[in-house]
């Protein structure tokens, strides 16, 4: 499955924010449940203020238990 272009410019827009140390880890506020979330944003300096864009939030517990890589589409499902 090809990953959609949005998604690879992101991913290279957090790339070169690492490479720079302008990434942040902000405690925020799920807008949903209200729960707190950890999220990861690229930091910028725009007109005077930072301007912190949310790429996602740090998974809570095991990641290992909430996420599996697609389906090979040679593989059977399980």
């Amino acid at each position: 499955m090809a990953i959609p272009h949005a998604f690879r410019a992101n991913f290279d827009t957090l790339l070169r924010a690492a490479a720079d140390g302008n990434l942040a880890l902000l405690e925020c506020t799920d807008t949903v449940s209200g729960a707190p979330r950890y999220v990861l944003c690229a930091v910028a300096f725009d007109d005077g203020a930072y301007c912190m864009t949310p790429f996602g939030h740090l998974a809570d517990g095991n990641p290992f238990d909430l996420y599996r890589p697609s389906a090979d589409p040679a593989q059977p499902a399980d």
